[in-house]
């Protein structure tokens, strides 16, 4: 069954960077776009950033402008999140899921990955 993967979550202190993945088992990566989500303990899931696949434009949410980059390889079908000046409260498990353009609806995404598991402490 076609699914998403999300990995490169780690501990990293504040002020540091991580690059998360998502590849596409099954999925031709370059036929969707694809959102970024993140869910603390306790908290909704929260929308962060997406990428269309007809033209890699890109949309971002307030909290992460600036600080969070959203990327496509489509030779090596994945989707990057350059995550800069990372903070405490950034601490959380990070998705991947597709979309069939942007949005800042969660509804509009589907197929979500396991996540992976970020932590900025120092």
């Amino acid at each position: 069954q076609a699914h998403l993967v999300e990995s490169g979550g780690g501990l990293v202190q504040p002020g540091g960077s991580l690059r998360l993945s998502c590849s596409g088992s099954g999925f031709n990566l370059d036929y969707y776009g694809i959102g970024w989500f993140r869910q603390a303990p306790g908290n909704e899931r929260e929308w962060l950033t997406c990428i269309n696949n007809s033209d890699d434009s890109t949309l971002s949410a307030d909290s992460v402008k600036g600080r969070f980059t959203v990327s496509r390889d489509s030779a090596k079908n994945m989707v990057y999140l350059q995550m800069n000046n990372l903070k405490a409260e950034d601490t959380a498990t990070y998705f991947c899921a597709t979309a069939y353009y942007c949005s800042i609806l969660p509804t509009s995404y589907d197929n979500f990955g396991q996540g992976t598991q970020v932590t900025v402490a120092s």
